[in-house]
């Protein structure tokens, strides 16, 4: 990967990190790596309801331009099924008993003045 893409990447994995944290969203962790895979980030925030602890695996797309169908259209069958070998990594692991978990994809684009941050909860669902 190019200095500068994965540099692009990581400022648009910031963004998203205090985006999500500005909801209510904690980080549990940052890059989780899972052999080759990786989550960009977990995220874990409490439901009102009952009091279960929401886990989000959260695929972060950064572009510099809406140009190539944008950051949320990158996120296919591949990717997909590479994050859900990473989250079942991640839960083997980590598991709590009442945990319900969902994946997010968070598209960051740069634009003209301030990034654009689109966040698609529930994104894809495990088949």
């Amino acid at each position: 990967m190019l200095a500068a893409r994965q540099l692009l990447g990581e400022k648009g994995e910031r963004i998203a990190e205090t985006w999500l944290a500005g909801r209510g969203w904690v980080l549990v962790e940052r890059r989780f790596r899972s052999g080759h895979r990786d989550i960009d980030l977990v995220v874990e925030r409490i439901s009102g309801e009952g009091g279960s602890r929401i886990i989000a695996f959260v695929e972060v797309k950064t572009r510099a331009s809406s140009g190539f169908g944008g950051p949320l259209g990158a996120v296919n069958w591949r990717k997909q099924r590479e994050l859900v070998r990473a989250a079942r990594d991640w839960m083997s692991r980590f598991r709590r008993p009442g945990d319900v978990y969902r994946f997010d994809v968070v598209g960051v684009l740069f634009g003209a003045d301030r990034p654009e941050v689109i966040h698609v909860e529930n994104a894809f669902s495990v088949k």
